[in-house]
C-alpha cells in the first residue's frame, strides 16, 4: 500500500486525555506532507485553526485514505460506521477503558504514526446489520437493539426468521449483533462470542421473563424481522447505542447482514484470539 495522502481524525469526547496526542499526530503527519482534516466537533473540542495541510471544519466523512481514531470502542465504531462502504480503513489508538477494537495501545503512538505512514497494517473487512426506517437506512457495525421504553412496560418481542417465529418473550429488549458486536451487549446477555471471520449474527433476549430464551446465531444470507407485538407501547430501536427510531406497537422491522462493510487495521500477524485472550482474559478456568 502507498502512503495516505490524506487523513481524518477523530478523538473521544475528553479532550483533556486526546489533546496532547492530537498535536503529535498532526505534527508528524504534516511534516511528512499529508493532508490533514479535523471535522467540526473535533475543532471545538481542541481549538484547532486551518494551517500548512491542515483542514478544519466541516462534516466528517470527507475523502479520505485514512481514518486515524484516538479513543475508545464507542469512537472506533464511531468512525467504522460512518465510514462503511467507503473502503476507508481505520487505524485506532485506545484512548478508552477496553479498547477491543483498537489497533495499538496509546503508549505506541510513536510507532502506530509511523505504520500510518507506511501503510504497514494489514485489514480486517468487516460486516454490518442494516435496517430501514421512514425511508431512511441505517447501519450497525457493532449491534442493533430494541429497547423498552423508561418508566414503561415490559416489552412484547417477537422475531423471526425466514418467515418463521423463532422467539416470543416479555422482555426489557432484544438485541442483533454482528461478531464484532458478540463481545459487547450479547455477552453480557448470555449469547455467544463470534470469532471475527465468522459469517453471520447473533439475536439475544435482554432480561427475558422466561428460563427457556436461547441465543441463536443466524445465518448471513438470512433476513429477521423483529415484531413489537405490544398494543401501546413503542420500544426504542438503538444501532450501536444511538436512538435512530422508535418501533411503533404492531409494527415490524427487517435486520440484514451486510458483508464487508467495514474496514478496521489491525498489526501483521495480531489475531481476533489473542486481543480475546488479552482484553477478556481465558473464557474458562
Amino acid at each position: 500500500m502507498t502512503r495516505p495522502r490524506t487523513v481524518e481524525i477523530f478523538t473521544h469526547d475528553q479532550p483533556s486525555e486526546t489533546d496532547e496526542a492530537l498535536k503529535r499526530v498532526v505534527y508528524e503527519l504534516v511534516d511528512a506532507g499529508v493532508q490533514v482534516r479535523l471535522p467540526q466537533d473535533e475543532v471545538e473540542k481542541h481549538g484547532f485553526t486551518d494551517g500548512e495541510n491542515v483542514v478544519t471544519g466541516g462534516e466528517a466523512g470527507a475523502d479520505v485514505d485514512v481514518a486515524v481514531v484516538l479513543g475508545g470502542d464507542g469512537t472506533i465504531l464511531q468512525a467504522m460506521r460512518l465510514y462503511a462502504g467507503s473502503g476507508v480503513p481505520v487505524f485506532a489508538f485506545n484512548y478508552g477503558a477496553i479498547g477491543f477494537l483498537a489497533t495499538m495501545e496509546r503508549d505506541q503512538l510513536e510507532e502506530g504514526i509511523r505504520n500510518v505512514l507506511e501503510s504497514d497494517y494489514d485489514l480486517l473487512r468487516m460486516p454490518a446489520l442494516a435496517i430501514e426506517a421512514a425511508g431512511e437506512h441505517h447501519k450497525a457495525v457493532n449491534d442493533i437493539s430494541f429497547h423498552r421504553r423508561p418508566n414503561r412496560r415490559v416489552a412484547e418481542l417477537a422475531y423471526s426468521v425466514e418467515g418463521e417465529q423463532l422467539g416470543k418473550v416479555r422482555c426489557d429488549g432484544l438485541v442483533v449483533s454482528t461478531p464484532v458486536g458478540s463481545t459487547g451487549y450479547n455477552l453480557a446477555n448470555g449469547g455467544p462470542v463470534l470469532a471475527w471471520g465468522v459469517d453471520g449474527f447473533v439475536v439475544s433476549f435482554i432480561a427475558p421473563h422466561t428460563l427457556t430464551a436461547r441465543a441463536l446465531v443466524v445465518a448471513p444470507d438470512a433476513v429477521m424481522t423483529v415484531q413489537n407485538l405490544s398494543s401501546s407501547d413503542p420500544v426504542d430501536v438503538t444501532t450501536d447505542g444511538r436512538i435512530v427510531c422508535p418501533l411503533e406497537p404492531q409494527d415490524e422491522m427487517h435486520v440484514r447482514f451486510d458483508h464487508d462493510q467495514a474496514l478496521l487495521a489491525q498489526l501483521p500477524g495480531s489475531s481476533f484470539y489473542h486481543r480475546l485472550r488479552d482484553k477478556f482474559g481465558r473464557l474458562a478456568y
